[in-house]
C-alpha cells in the first residue's frame, strides 16, 4: 500500500510561522535627536550619547515603538557605568537595557531587526598589510 493521501495544502501550513524580520537603514536616523524625557537636566555625557543613540538604525525602530524614555534610561545608566559608579548593579542594568533596545548583535537577533546591506560594498582591497605579513613566492 501506498499510505496516506498527503494533506490538503491548507491544513499543511506551519502554525508557528516565523515572525518577520525588521529592516533598518544602514545610515541610521536622520531626524535630530527629541527632546530629553527625563526630569532634571541632561549632563554632557548623557547628551552627547542621547545624540549618537537616535542617530543609530536601532532608533528607526525605537521611534515608531515610542521608546524614547527608555533610550534616556538607557543612556542615563550608560554614562553612570562607563564613569564607574554603582559597582556591579549598574554594569548589570547597563547589559539589561543594551539587550533590550537592539543594541548588540544577539539583541538584534533576538528582536528580529537587520540592518540593511550597504549601497557599496566597502573595498577591503585598499587595505594594505604590513610586508612581514606577506607570503614570500617560493
Amino acid at each position: 500500500m501506498p499510505g496516506p493521501a498527503p494533506k490538503d495544502p491548507a491544513q499543511r501550513r506551519r502554525r508557528n510561522k516565523p515572525a518577520e524580520v525588521r529592516s533598518l537603514p544602514a545610515g541610521g536616523r536622520s531626524a535630530p535627536a527629541p527632546r530629553w524625557p527625563l526630569p532634571g537636566e541632561c549632563s554632557d555625557l548623557e547628551s552627547e550619547m542621547w545624540g549618537q543613540l537616535w542617530s543609530s538604525p536601532q532608533a528607526v525602530a525605537w521611534e515608531s515603538l515610542g521608546w524614547t524614555r527608555v533610550v534616556a534610561r538607557y543612556a542615563r545608566v550608560a554614562v553612570k557605568a562607563e564613569l564607574g559608579g554603582g559597582g556591579g548593579t549598574i554594569l548589570a542594568e547597563c547589559r539589561q537595557l543594551e539587550d533590550r533596545l537592539g543594541l548588540s548583535p544577539m539583541a538584534m537577533k533576538r528582536l528580529q531587526w537587520q540592518v540593511e546591506d550597504l549601497d557599496e560594498p566597502v573595498a577591503l582591497a585598499s587595505v594594505t598589510m604590513p610586508d612581514r605579513w606577506k607570503r614570500t613566492g617560493s
